[in-house]
């Protein structure tokens, strides 16, 4: 049996302070009709920033740059 296996990158702000092992925990124990699929975390980073509405990560044009600038590679 063939399967697919992603890899998928996502951006989580963490308005409710649940912190790395709580949101790990969220997605890899979220409920998914009869099991289709099963996440499992393989590497977390985390960034501490000052949020107010207008930070870049809130505005569709330029949160990409700023995702980009928070978690570059570090070579």
């Amino acid at each position: 049996m063939k399967v697919n296996v992603f890899k998928i990158e996502l951006l989580i702000i963490d308005f409710d302070e649940c912190g790395e092992e709580e949101t790990r925990y969220m997605i890899e124990n979220a409920r998914y009709p009869n099991h289709c699929i099963t996440p499992e975390v393989k590497k977390f980073e985390c960034r501490e920033i000052e949020w107010i509405d207008e930070h870049p990560l809130n505005l569709t044009e330029k949160c990409d740059e700023e995702y980009n600038k928070l978690f570059k590679e570090k070579k």
